[in-house]
C-alpha cells in the first residue's frame, strides 16, 4: 500500500494515489484507492505493475457524483443541480 501511495512508474509516466487503504482490516483482498488521474485503466495498471491480478473494479465516486443509496443494478436520473455542476466543470 505504501508503494502505491509513494508512486508507481507506468509505461506512460509516474502515478501516485492520493489515498489508498484496505476496505477492511481483516480482508486484505480488497483495497480502496483515490486518484485524480484520467489515464486509461490506471487503477488496474497500478496494481498489475506490482504483480496483482485485478478481478473486479467498483467506481464509487466520479466527478462529484456518488452511487450512495443506489442499489446494485439500479440507476437514477441526475438532479438539475448535478447536471449544472457537470456542465460548469466540463471534462474535456
Amino acid at each position: 500500500m505504501q508503494h502505491i501511495a509513494d508512486g508507481v512508474e507506468l509505461d506512460d509516466g509516474p502515478i501516485h494515489a492520493d489515498a489508498v487503504s484496505y476496505v477492511s482490516p481483516t480482508d486484505r483482498k480488497q483495497a480502496g484507492i483515490e486518484i485524480h488521474s484520467g489515464r486509461n485503466r490506471v487503477v488496474r495498471r497500478i496494481f498489475e505493475s506490482l504483480g496483482y491480478h485485478v478481478v473486479k473494479l467498483d467506481r464509487v465516486y466520479f466527478a462529484g457524483l456518488t452511487k450512495k443509496n443506489l442499489p446494485r443494478g439500479r440507476w437514477r436520473y441526475l438532479t438539475q443541480e448535478e447536471v449544472n455542476f457537470l456542465k460548469q466543470n466540463s471534462f474535456e
